[in-house]
């Protein structure tokens, strides 16, 4: 049974993805300890709030070094949810101007759709695959996710963006490379197709190839 970590940095109730993670095989353990992150066979980083306050957070408990090194280091799966996964690129416009965690090319900025789409993007919206991605497993290309979010991720390349979704306008729905992955929507509240989505993360194996 994998073990997950699921990072606590002080802005979001952690219950419903530890709820999720349990549902769907895995062993979760809530954390803000930069040390129990090297126990884990999985992390995962979610999130609500404004970025600046999260990576102030992140890196004033030391979770910024324990994250990289693990991840990056030890190639230990990585899932980003929402504003986790807008902390793993190099910058957001969020509230002026703050770097991010470094680990995908791209920068955060706030949804501006086109026609009659509001904003904040709140409800349930399909995701449109554009590359193979083992997370994908057993879903089709199309489903409905569910999102809550005023800001997207814009890669600077397309070959990090693995699905797209449209809401006056399309932007970055799910973005990856190697063992590390982000989506903006929220799985845990997607019910059965984000429920697959974790279970396909879940028997992503350390160090394989993604």
């Amino acid at each position: 049974m994998a073990r997950v970590a699921i990072v606590d940095y002080g802005l979001c109730n952690l219950d419903s993805v530890a709820r999720a993670v349990e549902e769907c095989g895995g062993t979760a353990h809530v954390t803000a300890n930069p040390g129990d992150l090297a126990e884990a066979d999985h992390v995962i980083l979610p999130g609500v709030g404004a970025f600046p306050k999260a990576i102030d957070n992140l890196t004033s408990r030391g979770l910024d070094t324990a994250l990289r090194r693990v991840v990056l280091d030890g190639k230990v799966p990585f899932l980003g949810i929402c504003l986790g996964m807008q902390l793993i690129v190099e910058r957001s416009l969020e509230e002026g101007e703050a770097k991010g965690l470094g680990w995908i090319s791209g920068i955060v900025r706030r949804l501006e759709p086109e026609g009659n789409a509001r904003v904040p993007h709140m409800g349930w919206n399909e995701v449109e695959f554009q590359a193979n991605s083992p997370l994908f497993d057993e879903i089709e290309t199309g489903k409905d996710f569910y999102f809550v979010h005023s800001y997207h991720v814009a890669c600077d390349t397309d070959s990090e963006v693995l699905a797209h979704t449209s809401h006056g306008g399309e932007f970055a729905s799910v973005i990856g490379r190697d063992n590390i992955f982000g989506v903006q929507f929220h799985p845990e509240k997607s019910q059965r197709v984000g429920f697959q989505l974790l279970r396909n993360f879940l028997a992503i194996k350390p160090s394989a190839s993604c």
